[in-house]
């Protein structure tokens, strides 16, 4: 068996396609069940009002390894948005994960051994919109989960890269000079 990975975190941002809303922004950690990771994912398993928490599985009765737990970043108000997480973003992020099993990213002689829990963001407003393109909720999510995955599994950004950006990069909702949103 390969070293035990006890708690990695990692992120990432997708963009949508044609102003779609469909932005992507998972937040993950990925750590062995016996630790601090697996922890915090038995703690999470309780419901709280509008932020119901969910499996990643790829269909009825194939939940993905290692296990995955979705934990949505905005309240849930309606059946739409509910609608839209647990079905092209619960798959998407299922996908992801298998995916990242099957190339290798997270080490698949230790997919029981692991636990992930992805926090995930849909824009409200997309449940409202009956031209919403699923697909491209679909893509973002994915997308951003495996490269979520690919971040925490290498420890990306490094520190040095970090170090070497201080003063270069911004966040993109806040301007430090203005004190106002780039966006």
């Amino acid at each position: 068996m390969s070293d035990t990975i006890w708690f990695r975190t990692g992120e990432a941002t997708v963009f949508a396609s044609d102003d779609q809303g469909t932005d992507a922004m998972p937040e993950i950690l990925i750590g062995s069940v016996k630790g601090p990771a697996g922890n915090a994912f038995a703690n999470l398993m309780g419901q709280t009002a509008g932020h119901t928490r969910m499996f990643a599985i790829r269909a009825c009765n194939q939940q993905v390894r290692p296990a995955t737990l979705i934990v949505p970043k905005v309240t849930m108000k309606s059946t739409a948005y509910i609608n839209l997480f647990a079905g092209p973003v619960q798959s998407a992020v299922a996908d992801a994960v298998l995916d990242s099993v099957i190339e290798g990213i997270i080490p698949a002689d230790q997919a029981n051994d692991l636990c992930i829990i992805a926090m995930l963001w849909i824009a409200p407003e997309c449940a409202e919109n009956p031209e919403l393109d699923r697909k491209d909720l679909y893509r973002t999510n994915y997308e951003g989960m495996k490269l979520a995955i690919a971040r925490a599994m290498s420890n990306s950004p490094s520190i040095e890269e970090l170090t070497a950006n201080r003063h270069k990069i911004t966040h993109e909702m806040y301007d430090p000079e203005t004190g106002e949103s780039k966006w």
